[in-house]
């Protein structure tokens, strides 16, 4: 499937900052057999004084920003075009975790597809034993790797409501999870603790998920969300497979991949400074469209 993009984020503060920087992490990836992008291009407003295009240690697209001048309201406008393919159901050819952690230790590349990575404890994806003991428990023992990948995502959607705006970014996977309710960051950073638990290299996707609008209804404009899921290691023969727990189903084609890392830490869209006083407000829409 191709699709045009089109992402806006636009910041005001109550009074000009005397400068600010950012960090922006919003060009989808390149991911050769499963994610190819076509064309990007990010605007941005006002002409930053300093702009620097780059790939992270994850191999994610990254442009840092500078504005030497007072800015009292920022823009960032991606569009892009996208081919996404769809992906057959895999064979289960993982091993059993067990066998799992041999295969981890006889790994011994560094480099950023390295499960080493993705086994310890990042800014939002620290242990939690309560997550733990529900990983345990719906996994069960002897479970192959993709097994354990696909029963913890359904029964952590079993488990908990989406609720859209029950948490803010920096709200803890650990209260999420007590109060079972969240967003999909949340559904993710609980899926990824609980992983982590059994001994499977797991880490955060984020991207964008093309939305269906209600039988006779039309789409609406800047109605498809920015999204969260996971991706698992599951042994030397499979390599990375990706499932979606907000909505219990492996990742496809509707799901456009922006950035990898450890958490929501390593990708989030925007981070930066600005010097500034009183109240900052920002608002962001998605459109993901199909064109063919």
């Amino acid at each position: 499937m191709i699709y045009d993009l089109r992402l806006s984020i636009e910041t005001q503060t109550a009074s000009a900052a005397l400068n600010a920087r950012n960090v922006l992490r919003i060009m989808p990836l390149e991911r050769p057999g499963m994610q190819r992008r076509i064309t990007g291009a990010i605007a941005v407003q006002p002409v930053p004084d300093e702009r620097l295009d780059r790939l992270d240690f994850f191999g994610n697209p990254v442009t840092e920003l500078g504005f030497h001048h007072p800015v009292a309201a920022l823009s960032f406008q991606l569009t892009a075009r996208v081919e996404r393919w769809a992906e057959a159901p895999p064979l289960d050819l993982s091993p059993e975790r067990g066998r799992l952690l041999r295969e981890i230790r006889q790994c011994l590349d560094l480099g950023p597809l390295s499960p080493h990575h993705f086994l310890g404890a990042a800014p939002y994806t620290g242990a939690v034993a309560e997550i733990a003991a529900f990983a345990r428990a719906a996994a069960g023992s002897g479970a192959t790797a993709l097994e354990t990948v696909t029963t913890l995502g359904t029964a952590l959607h079993a488990e908990m409501r989406f609720i859209a705006g029950a948490t803010e970014v920096d709200t803890p996977a650990a209260e999420a999870f007590r109060a079972r309710h969240g967003v999909c960051q949340d559904f993710s950073h609980i899926m990824i603790i609980g992983l982590r638990a059994l001994g499977v290299p797991a880490g955060y996707v984020s991207g964008l998920l093309r939305t269906e609008p209600p039988p006779g209804q039309p789409r609406l404009e800047g109605a498809d969300a920015m999204h969260a899921w996971v991706r698992a290691w599951c042994g030397q023969e499979m390599g990375w497979v990706e499932y979606d727990p907000t909505n219990a189903m492996p990742a496809g084609e509707d799901h456009v991949t922006v950035a990898l890392g450890r958490d929501y830490a390593d990708v989030a869209p925007v981070k930066g400074a600005l010097r500034v006083s009183g109240a900052q407000t920002s608002q962001h829409a998605v459109d993901l469209i199909p064109v063919g």
